[in-house]
């Protein structure tokens, strides 16, 4: 490191999003820690003109404080995020993402934190933004990411990396398309890093309102979970039942199970209620949120049902049992 390098590099990799990226960096350019201390990179690929033009002209890229990198369009998150710490001058290495708004004092926590645990991973707190929570009430099919840490999937969302582990695990994995963030912090535990938890040091992730054929369209994008939990069969621990990434998608298997039974036996009210019961209450206890979360069934169990397929098609890819 030069002597001249700030504390702490933000990395973020992005794509087509330049009005959710503008957010991160507005609320970056708001930080309480002084700029002297800290940088970022954006590592992006975009088919339109609007993200360059952002990044070349941000108050926070005027001051010299923002950098960025070009890729063609189709890069991976993999290949971007390395790219953007390699090129940052700090020793410690904070990755997010550009759908990620972050409160003022984020760095000062992220600093505090990583000084409280020298030479470890520090994993922070996700949590839907609060200015757009009411998208999740108001939207069947939201999208947004909440983090309790620490976690064995080590989201990149708000994380912390000594620059030196990174070298030494030569950084994410460009074949993944994910759990990336997952296979890393996995080999570096591995080699005796630990993963903390700083839950002080929080982020808001944005609440997406997506229409159903794209939340079933994006279910595609978790097959490699199957390639990340072959090579680290430790991960099984944190299944459902060792076998099911998520709980609705074992309780839907029980719903299936029940309906095939028939209503007339004695089992299948009880197969069926543990997915049945969250999806119909999610919306709240009154009439209007049960019919609600009624007319909403269908969708739900379609979503379960396609990462379901998903996870199942790359099990027999990889030869390692995922649903």
């Amino acid at each position: 490191m030069d002597a001249g390098a700030p504390d702490v590099s933000v990395a973020v990799a992005s794509r087509e999003r330049p009005v959710r990226l503008r957010w991160l960096l507005n609320a970056l350019a708001g930080q309480t820690l002084g700029r002297e201390r800290w940088e970022v990179v954006v590592a992006y690929d975009s088919r339109g003109p609007e993200s360059e033009a952002l990044l070349s002209e941000h108050p926070l890229a005027v001051d010299g404080t923002l950098r960025h990198l070009t890729f063609a369009p189709g890069a991976g998150a993999s290949e971007k995020r390395n790219a953007a710490w390699r090129a940052a001058r700090a020793p410690l290495i904070v990755f997010t993402d550009d759908d990620c708004r972050p409160p003022a004092d984020w760095l000062e926590r992220v600093l505090e934190a990583a000084a409280a645990h020298p030479g470890a991973i520090v994993q922070g707190s996700t949590e839907p933004d609060p200015d757009e929570v009411p998208v999740l009430r108001a939207s069947p099919w939201p999208h947004t990411n909440r983090v309790e840490p620490p976690t064995v999937w080590a989201e990149t969302c708000n994380i912390v990396y000594p620059r030196s582990v990174l070298e030494r695990m030569g950084g994410f994995d460009p074949i993944l398309t994910a759990g990336e963030d997952t296979d890393l912090a996995l080999r570096a535990r591995a080699e005796g890093v630990p993963l903390v938890a700083a839950p002080a040091t929080v982020t808001y992730h944005a609440v997406d309102d997506l229409w159903l054929g794209a939340r079933l369209r994006s279910a595609a994008r978790w097959e490699d979970l199957a390639r990340v939990l072959k090579r680290h069969p430790e991960l099984r621990r944190s299944l459902y039942g060792h076998v099911w990434w998520k709980r609705e998608h074992a309780t839907l298997m029980a719903l299936a199970l029940g309906a095939a039974l028939g209503r007339r036996h004695r089992l299948a009210l009880g197969l069926a209620l543990p997915w049945l019961s969250p999806a119909l209450t999610w919306r709240g206890y009154s009439g209007r949120g049960f019919v609600r979360a009624l007319s909403e069934l269908p969708g739900r169990a379609a979503i379960d049902l396609a990462e379901t397929m998903v996870l199942a098609r790359a099990s027999i890819r990889h030869r390692t049992l995922l649903l």
